[in-house]
């Protein structure tokens, strides 16, 4: 009789491309796995990797068998998760966020899992847009939440929050009586974030649809502390969230410029792999819809009584 352990092991083999890296994830031997795997294929009569290679190939066989593996572990996992109850599931929780996220709300949305389900560990990973959804890909995370600016037919994407930016820059800088048209934001040195970031490509794309190029004296930064320390120096003008920074605008520390067209809010979506649905992650996805809000850094669950959303 066929087994999930048999199931997994072919899987994760084919899956991470050896016998030894499947051994270590699941937490056995190689020869365990390569055992498992052997009484697969004598109880199917067929052979399910290539043999002849150095590296753990599928055959055809073994491809179709992949598959139906795939399938049947999704549906043990989601029919595991629907019927327990939340305090009670015991699990890792690998979650990707992009550095604003971290800044802001994370913590709420970190104490609200830890409420409902005392026994997940949760893995926070902060990284740039472009590397979590690799990582997402590489089954290094579970879920990742970041601008709704990556296609990949391969990952699911849920609808979380929007944040609203601002060009700024030092006092004195730029005359803010005015209202400027996006063409003479492009004279000034522009600090951007770059193409690894989902902001950054939004912002690019949006340039590229206002007819514009960013300029190469553009400074181009991952980080948005080091984008806001070089603003504050007077280095160039760049896009902010605006909310979270007002004390540093009320502060004199930072300008917030009038400009036309205005830059569109940018969406926020939590991404998941489209052949790893699961109902823990369903629910983490609508905890990060309640959480999500990007007016205030360092927010905790109990500001948030005091402090609604969006406010």
């Amino acid at each position: 009789m066929m087994t999930f352990k048999q199931l997994e092991a072919i899987y994760w083999v084919a899956r991470l491309g050896g016998f030894a890296q499947a051994a270590t994830k699941l937490h056995a031997t190689q020869s365990a796995i390569s055992k498992r795997v052997q009484e697969l294929e004598s109880l199917l009569d067929t052979p399910l990797f290539d043999r002849t290679l150095r590296t753990a190939r599928l055959t055809d066989k073994g491809e179709e068998m992949f598959a139906v593996a795939q399938r049947l572990l999704s549906q043990r996992d989601a029919a595991v998760e629907q019927f327990q109850r939340p305090e009670v599931i015991e699990r890792r929780l690998r979650i990707g966020v992009t550095e604003l996220t971290a800044m802001t709300w994370l913590p709420r949305l970190v104490q609200r899992i830890e409420s409902l389900y005392p026994k997940v560990l949760i893995e926070p990973d902060v990284d740039t847009s472009i590397a979590l959804r690799d990582k997402l890909l590489k089954d290094e995370l579970d879920v990742v939440i970041v601008p709704d600016a990556l296609e990949d037919p391969r990952c699911e994407a849920r609808p979380v929050g929007e944040l609203e930016m601002a060009w700024m820059c030092k006092p004195g800088l730029v005359d803010t009586k005015k209202t400027l048209h996006i063409r003479d934001i492009a004279k000034y040195r522009l600090l951007m974030q770059s193409s690894k970031s989902g902001v950054g490509m939004a912002v690019d794309r949006w340039l590229g649809v206002q007819g514009l190029k960013v300029p190469a004296s553009s400074l181009n930064s991952n980080n948005m502390l080091a984008l806001i320390s070089m603003t504050v120096s007077g280095l160039g003008v760049t896009y902010l969230p605006w909310h979270c920074l007002k004390p540093m605008i009320d502060n004199g520390m930072l300008a917030m410029l009038k400009v036309t067209p205005p830059f569109p809010p940018t969406h926020y979506v939590a991404l998941f792999r489209g052949d790893q649905r699961s109902s823990f992650i369903a629910s983490v996805t609508t905890l990060a819809q309640e959480c999500c809000d990007f007016t205030r850094i360092f927010q905790t669950e109990a500001a948030a009584s005091t402090h609604p959303a969006g406010s």
